[in-house]
């Protein structure tokens, strides 16, 4: 199964175990119609999230899954700028690197 737009380890995972990637895709359709957030809103903070989790490869995926949705460059590090006085000033600095490598493209 080919998933353009994945990394490379994510597409060979996909492929060798599609089971596992088809239950891990059913798992996120689920969690995100649990509740009444709307899509641009769970993009938005799933960017929070995974630059709180401090994970470069989730702040790339939830920036890519972001602008693929049409969340503006602008909205995506005030994201990032809200989460200074949580997270603190050097974490939130590097999610902003991580996510400026998906944003530069």
């Amino acid at each position: 199964m080919k998933r353009p737009g994945l990394p490379k380890t994510v597409k060979s995972f996909s492929a060798s175990f599609a089971p596992i990637w088809q239950a891990f895709q059913k798992l996120g359709d689920e969690c995100h119609g649990a509740g009444p957030l709307d899509d641009r809103v769970r993009r938005l903070v799933k960017i929070g999230i995974a630059a709180a989790a401090q994970s470069e490869g989730a702040v790339h995926s939830a920036v890519r899954q972001a602008k693929t949705a049409g969340i503006s460059a602008a909205e995506i590090r005030h994201v990032i700028v809200i989460s200074i006085t949580t997270i603190g000033f050097p974490r939130a600095m590097a999610a902003m690197s991580w996510a400026d490598d998906i944003l530069r493209k």
